[in-house]
């Protein structure tokens, strides 16, 4: 099973470096020197890491073949895709691959039904759960354990506790602010 592990950003330096940015919580595994990654798009061979280091708080890469800042630029907005058995577990349980987590049924504490997990989105900050929900409206559910308590893989589920208004239909509602005695705000 194929799992997108980085994404290639600008180019660092002319000796072919790229910036990434991390979408695995095993860098150090599955971004190693030696490693071998296919890509989306796809390119004729895979990229073999040639060597990785961090400047400035951000992930440094530079693969064999690529060694001048023109051809470090033509990887830009690359995914990297690492085959991973897909029996694999995390080491933490507390976290989860995207696969595992799409196409669970999403329900409330009290056991009321949101809908499914489509797909998982990896925005800066937070990952967020992309939800269909039953009417086939789309919801967006923060994936943090203050509101998604809990993950149960074998009953093939995720229970959220979610604060005011993040499911409601028309979004949270503005509280109109108070008049004063001469009718101004």
């Amino acid at each position: 099973m194929q799992l997108v592990v980085a994404r290639i950003g600008r180019a660092h330096g002319i000796k072919g470096e790229v910036t990434v940015e991390v979408r695995t919580d095993e860098p150090e595994m599955r971004l190693a020197p030696g490693a071998v990654l296919a890509t989306d798009p796809p390119r004729p061979q895979p990229l073999t890491i040639e060597r990785g280091r961090v400047h400035s708080g951000r992930l440094l890469l530079r693969f064999e073949g690529v060694h001048d800042r023109a051809a470090a630029e033509a990887l830009r907005n690359t995914l990297l895709v690492a085959e991973v058995d897909p029996d694999e577990q995390p080491e933490d349980p507390e976290e989860f691959y995207d696969h595992q987590l799409v196409d669970l049924d999403v329900v409330t504490l009290d056991g009321t039904s949101v809908g499914r997990v489509e797909e998982i989105a990896h925005p800066p900050g937070q990952d967020l759960l992309v939800v269909r929900r039953e009417d086939g409206s789309e919801a967006l559910i923060p994936f943090v354990s203050e509101i998604v308590p809990e993950v149960d893989l074998a009953a093939q589920r995720l229970v959220v506790d979610p604060p005011p208004g993040l499911l409601d239909e028309s979004g949270p509602r503005e509280t109109p602010a108070p008049e004063d005695g001469d009718g101004t705000r």
